[in-house]
Parts: structure tokens; sequence; C-alpha cells
């Protein structure tokens, strides 16, 4: 069992350097990816190595650091600035409008996406900016955007979802069209449940509605700013392009899968720098000495961000290297308990799992095992299946290493590790009960 040794460390690591030594969360996961590669004794220096080159090579890693860049971007254009005035002239008057809106958002994207960075970043990117205009923080701001991400994961047809009715062991017992319906049901539970998460928010802290002062007429606002909605093309375009007809009609015009030839993650970045470019390009520098004070100006908030997000991915393939998901497995499958007691357990084990990894890393590596205990204990094979997908949801809000908080938190400019006491109150540990509560039937599906 040295990988499950090795993942307590890395959060005890994790937590004393940047809790109690009050250091910054780059560097503290720097040091968890240190400490992890220990366990690897006398191949510490392949297993470290891997882990870095393979890290070097995440979307992920590059998608961040772009939106961080597009933001800064932003700041200097008007651009933004016409998009919020329009959104708040439709929706400033409601208390906590921005966040309910990014909630209801973070839904609908990912019951077309499916991917958790993508979502939070194509939602995040309008919605965290227009949070933080309307007076919340930004680290409820980011908290909002990467506790949506996990939605992607429990609603039909996620990657995530085949991968784990791909397995023998749930196919053998279970259909996929089987499943749609309760999976479904279960999204609906857990976007239920976020809206409520968001009541709560807006009572606890305050948030008021726009001031009414700032509000201006939405004939005002759209004939000032109307060209600031083609930022969403940035999003519609590789959505179109991946999703759909359209997408059917060009992956058989040219032979391949669009949604594996288009990398949401990345194009949605890069035609939304491309756009800003464009509508603000009368607000940028327009020689070469000023783009370079202005790219000089952007350097230092790539710092921290850069050292988290590949600190984090080196992390959780070292782990992977170790062998963390075939010693859960193996944990898992000798665990004998009540069917509350199981399904509580499977959620710990199965969310454990997606702290380091992706919801479909996870489950193809535990997810087989978690539906057989689960059905072990009493579930019915579609419950168990909806139950394990719900436990993996947290992957968007699962400190230290989810990667929608990184994307998140560099949209919105905050120190990562401001959002992680929000996430695990307000996302993660509420859905471990959710997905406990769908496995005992007192959430029916």
């Amino acid at each position: 069992m040295i990988a499950v040794w090795a993942l307590g460390c890395y959060i005890a690591a994790i937590i004393v350097w940047n809790s109690v030594l009050r250091r910054n969360i780059g560097e503290a996961l720097l040091v968890g990816f240190l400490v992890t590669g220990l366990f690897a004794g006398g191949d510490i220096g392949h297993v470290m190595w891997s882990s870095f080159a393979e890290a070097m090579q995440e979307e992920v890693t590059f998608a961040a650091l772009a939106f961080v860049f597009m933001s800064y971007l932003l700041a200097r254009t008007p651009v933004l600035d016409h998009l919020l005035d329009i959104l708040n002239s439709l929706l400033g008057r409601l208390r906590g409008g921005p966040i309910y809106t990014s909630t209801v958002a973070s839904g609908v994207f990912g019951a077309i996406a499916h991917v958790g960075a993508a979502i939070t970043a194509a939602v995040g990117s309008v919605t965290i900016p227009w949070m933080k205009r309307s007076n919340v923080s930004g680290e409820i701001a980011a908290t909002v955007a990467a506790g949506g991400a996990g939605m992607g994961v429990t609603f039909p047809f996620s990657s995530t979802m085949f991968i784990l009715m791909g397995s023998a062991g749930v196919a053998s017992v279970v259909s996929t069209d089987e499943i749609v319906l309760p999976l479904f049901l279960g999204g609906l539970w857990c976007l239920g449940y976020r809206l409520l998460a968001a009541f709560v928010m807006v009572r606890r802290y305050g948030i008021r509605p726009v001031d009414t002062s700032e509000l201006q007429p939405l004939r005002r606002t759209l004939g000032a700013g109307w060209t600031s909605l083609l930022l969403f093309g940035g999003i519609a375009i590789p959505l179109l392009l991946t999703r759909g007809p359209l997408a059917g009609d060009l992956g058989r015009y040219v032979g391949a899968t669009m949604s594996d030839a288009i990398s949401l993650i990345t194009w949605i970045p890069v035609l939304m720098i491309a756009i800003v470019l464009l509508l603000g390009r009368r607000h940028l520098p327009h020689t070469g000495r000023a783009w370079w004070e202005l790219l000089g100006g952007a350097a230092p908030q790539f710092g921290v961000l850069g050292v988290t997000i590949i600190a984090a991915f080196s992390a959780a393939n070292a782990l992977g290297e170790l062998g963390l998901p075939r010693q859960l497995t193996d944990l898992l499958a000798g665990v004998e308990a009540p069917l509350w007691a199981m399904a509580l357990v499977v959620g710990v084990l199965v969310v454990g799992v997606a702290v380091p990894l992706t919801a479909s890393a996870t489950m193809a590596a535990i997810g087989p095992v978690a539906v057989s205990a689960l059905i072990g204990a009493g579930v019915s094979p579609a419950t168990a299946c909806v139950a394990v997908l719900i436990f993996a949801s947290t992957e968007g809000a699962s400190p230290p290493s989810g990667a929608p908080i990184f994307v998140a938190s560099g949209i919105a400019g905050v120190d990562p590790s401001r959002t992680f006491v929000p996430l695990l109150t307000y996302y993660c540990i509420p859905i471990l009960f959710i997905g406990a509560a769908v496995a005992t039937g007192v959430l029916p599906v």
C-alpha cells in the first residue's frame, strides 16, 4: 500500500507547507511532489522525471495560462465592461444573479461538453469577472466556477460514463441505455444542490443586487457594446465543430471524430484571445516596444499559477506510477459493511482517487470495482453506476489538484489555496453525501 501512504503524505505535506508554514500554494504543491517521489525508492529519478515530462504536456497547463493572459488583455480593453453592462441590464436586479447564472450555465454547458476544465473555462471566463464586478470576492467567484465543473460527469453522455460502461464487469450487469435516465436524474439532483449552495452563499456573504445607479437600459448597453457578444463566439465555434450535426458531417468528410480532433480546452482560450485582440485593437499597443511592456506586465501573473499546475499534475502522475489506482482497488475489494457504510466508504475512496486524477481516469482505475462493491451491498446496478459517477464528479472541486480549480483561480486572479476550504464545504463533501444518498435510495433515480 505504498501509493496509499504516498497520497496521505502528499496531502499532509501540502497542508503543513501552505497552512502551517504560510508558504504559497505553488511551493506547497512542489514540496508535495518531492515527498511523493521519495516513495519511489531507487526508481525515484525515473518516476519524477517521467511524471514531470507528462505534466508539461497537459492541455490544462496551456489552457489555464492562456485564460490568465486573456483576462489580462480584457482588463486593458473596454470589451468586457460592455459585456458586463449588458448582463447587468438583464439580471443585475436579481440578488446573486451572476452566481445563479454561473451555476445554471455550468449545468447546461456540462450537459453538452462534459469536460470539467472546459466547463469552468468557458463559463468562468464571463461569469467570474461579472461576479467580481457584482462585489463577489475573487475566491468565491472562483469557487462557484470550479464547483460547477463536475456537472459534465453527472449528465449523460460523457466520456467518463462510457469508460465506466465499457468495462467488462459493468457491461455484464447493466447496459448503457439503462443508466441514461437515472444519470440524468442524478445530474438534476446535483444541479439542484448547487443552486441551493448558491442561495446559501448569496445570503451568507451578503451579496446584494447591483446598485440601480449603475444599471442602464438594455437598449443603451446593447447599442454601446453589442460587439462584445462576439466573445461568446470563442465558445460557440469549438462547440459547433465538435458537437451536433455539423460536427457529424465534418467528421464524415475528414474521416475523423471531431471531438477528438479539436480540443475544447485548447481552442476556447485561443479563439477568445483572438476575438479580444480584434475587438479591443484600438485600446491595445501598436508598437513592438509597447507590446513588450504589456507582455512584461503579464509575466508575474504566470509564476505561481504555472508552478502550481505543473507540480499538481506531476504529483498525480507520480501517484499513478506508484500504483495508487490498483492499491485502492485492492483495498475496496476487501471491505464488507452495511449499505450506508459501504456507500460512504466507496464514496470516500472514489473521491480520494479523483483528487489527483481526472474523473475519466478515476473511472478507468476504480470505477468497476466501486460499482461491484455497491451491487454486492444490495444497490441496483444502474443506481450503483450513477452513485459512482456522482462521486467521481468531485474532481473539479477536490483540492489540491483539481484542474478546474487552477483555471478558475487564474481567471479570478486569486491564490488557488484560498478556494480550498469553500470548495470542500460547498461542493466536494456535500456531493459525496449526495452520491451516498443516491446509493442508499434516499434520493431516488
